[in-house]
């Protein structure tokens, strides 16, 4: 079975762009992380090229609007792969404080250990600050 020229560029369009996706999901993140208004701008761009190829498509150029929407994905997937930038190589977050990681000291048996009554009188502290009186309503 043989694909027509004519839709053989078409194959292949949406081959490369999977790919890009996939590389922009699956690839080694960049070791050094771009600011965010380097991907702001990515993704703004990525945005006027779909809404040129719109443009395109209203005006039935569907080949000239294909290539625009491809070329949209393409910088979308580098600036979804940008965004993959880590600062440091610990892989938390900037700073290194990750509390997900966090774990309460064990307690006598090697079980970790929560000191709930701390955390009750700390909850009601809280929520006695929080409480508020209503508003007066102005008639």
């Amino acid at each position: 079975m043989f694909v027509s020229p004519d839709h053989a560029w078409k194959l292949v369009l949406a081959v490369v762009l999977c790919v890009a996706i996939l590389v922009s999901a699956g690839a080694r993140a960049p070791k050094r992380p771009v600011p965010g208004s380097e991907l702001r701008s990515l993704v703004l761009s990525a945005l006027i090229l779909y809404a040129v190829g719109a443009l395109a498509s209203l005006k039935h150029r569907s080949v000239l609007a294909t290539l625009i929407y491809a070329a949209g994905i393409t910088v979308c997937a580098f600036a979804a792969w940008l965004s993959r930038g880590r600062g440091d190589d610990s892989g938390g977050p900037p700073g290194g404080d990750n509390p997900s990681d966090e774990q309460p000291p064990p307690g006598p048996e090697g079980e970790p250990y929560f000191d709930w009554p701390a955390f009750e009188r700390d909850l009601q502290a809280y929520a006695r600050d929080r409480e508020r009186q209503p508003a007066a309503l102005d008639g």
